[in-house]
This record gives structure tokens, sequence and C-alpha cells, in this order.
């Protein structure tokens, strides 16, 4: 079984954020996977799906960025799924917008999400998928994260969830190291 968590902030005022790719793309795999509808438990909403003859279950933790770490830590003991399984799909400063990447383990550059995953679990060596959203011209990365994508972002933002929802298939599908030598 895989635990593939879409990061971000709960509630309508930050559903377009920079910062909730992660919910946007986990989300779309739903859909695509034909997935039962999101229901709350375990200090966010999850459903489950199969894909490739795996089982999966999607997360969108529910206790803002920074507490991300609370609800990924109870999914992974309720459904006994072990680091390895873990995928985490969360924006990425330190990208280009529009730059997706497969990475297994290292640092949290930063990220809040990141930071609580990786002190509840004690180890960072999962799979990301890191959405790159640019970094904010101004240097205010609060503000910019919490924002909505542009005008020309939103135009490109279809293509490019899509394209993170595939990358996400092909790490359950043929492993993570097979999907960055296919995507990179």
């Amino acid at each position: 079984m895989y635990l593939i968590v879409g990061l971000g902030n709960p509630g309508p005022k930050y559903a377009g954020n920079r910062h909730n790719v992660g919910f946007m793309v986990a989300e779309r795999l739903a859909a695509r996977w034909g997935a039962p509808a999101f229901r709350a438990k375990l200090k966010g909403v999850f459903t489950k799906a199969r894909f490739a003859g795996e089982d999966a279950v999607l997360l969108c933790p529910q206790t803002y960025m920074n507490l991300s770490g609370e609800s990924v830590q109870a999914a992974m003991r309720f459904f006994k799924v072990p680091g390895e399984r873990l995928v985490c799909i969360h924006d990425e400063l330190d990208l280009p917008f529009g730059t997706l990447r497969v990475k297994v383990g290292g640092g949290t550059a930063g990220h809040n999400g990141l930071r609580s995953i990786v002190q509840h679990l004690g180890d960072g060596d999962f799979v990301r998928l890191r959405f790159g959203i640019d970094r904010p011209r101004s240097g205010q990365v609060v503000g910019y994260v919490l924002s909505d994508f542009d005008t020309s972002e939103r135009a490109e933002l279809p293509d490019l969830l899509e394209r993170g929802c595939d990358m996400v298939e092909s790490v359950v599908r043929d492993g993570p190291r097979a999907a960055m030598n296919a995507y990179h």
C-alpha cells in the first residue's frame, strides 16, 4: 500500500494558493483513479483507490501546513504504510515554475510541511514530488506561497497537474528511480 500525501492548507481561502499544489495533484489523482469522495479522519481528509495493482491512500492533511506531520504519522500508523511507500507532493521554491522533480530523501529546504513530517517520522527518506513554484521577486516568501497562481501560471497549471499525476503514477507503477529516469 502507498500513502500519497498532498500538502496544503485547509479551507476555501487557500484553495488556489501556490502552497496548495499538493492538494491539487492529490485531488486530481483521486478523480483519475475513480476514488470515492474524500472523508475526514486522521487529522485530514482521505480516500482509497487502486492503481497498477497497488492499494493507495490519498491524504490531504487538514492541520495547516506546519503541522502536516501529525496527519501523515497518524495515517502511516493506521494503514501500516512503511516510509519507503510514502509519497509527498509539495510546492518547491527552489525550482522554477513548471519544473517537477521526483526525489527520494533529502532535507526540508525550509518547507514547513516537510519539516513537520520529518519531525514526526524521525526520517526524511520518503519519496517527494517537488512541484516548482519559483521564488518570489520581492523576497516575501510567506505572502508568495499563500497567494494564488498568477494568470499566466493558471493557464499552464492544468497541464502541470496532469504531469504531476503522471509522475506519481510512475512512482507507484515503476518505482521512484524509474520515475526519475523517465521524467528528468
